[in-house]
């Protein structure tokens, strides 16, 4: 049910906003360079933004687990074929942007820290996590 619903919610989107950007797939824009990348995603409005990540998302919860299973497979022979300088590049990147998110989190309030929370719990739970949430608020309301 919830794969309907995104892509219904993909789709929608897809019709509502007639932006070329839209028609390409996730493997469209792997095949640019990380810059033309980065270039393509950052010229998006926010909400054309949103709607990518949701096709993005659809896609991927479409996939079967031999596809995934290709894709990871696919994702480690590039890692394998890099050279240590790349590697070692990738990993720096991948330290400066946890750096500058633990320096964004050290800037919040508390109340931004706690809407925060929220929303990465519900991107990384879903309507599972929510489920689960409301059974233990009924269970301590009722203790």
């Amino acid at each position: 049910m919830q794969k309907l619903r995104l892509i219904l919610l993909a789709s929608g989107l897809a019709l509502i906003l007639p932006v070329s950007g839209h028609a390409q797939s996730v493997s469209d824009l792997e095949n640019l360079s990380p810059e033309d990348r980065r270039a393509y995603i950052e010229s998006m409005s926010p909400d054309e933004r949103a709607a990518m990540r949701e096709k993005w998302h659809s896609e991927s919860a479409s996939m079967t687990k031999a596809e995934r299973a290709a894709k990871k497979a696919e994702r480690r022979a590039k890692w394998e074929s890099m050279s240590e300088e790349e590697k070692a590049a990738v990993r720096a990147k991948r330290q400066e942007h946890k750096a500058k998110m633990r320096e964004k989190w050290q800037s919040m309030s508390d109340e931004e820290r706690a809407a925060a929370r929220e929303k990465m719990g519900k991107r990384k739970h879903g309507a599972y996590g929510e489920h689960r949430r409301q059974q233990s608020d009924d269970s301590a309301t009722a203790e």
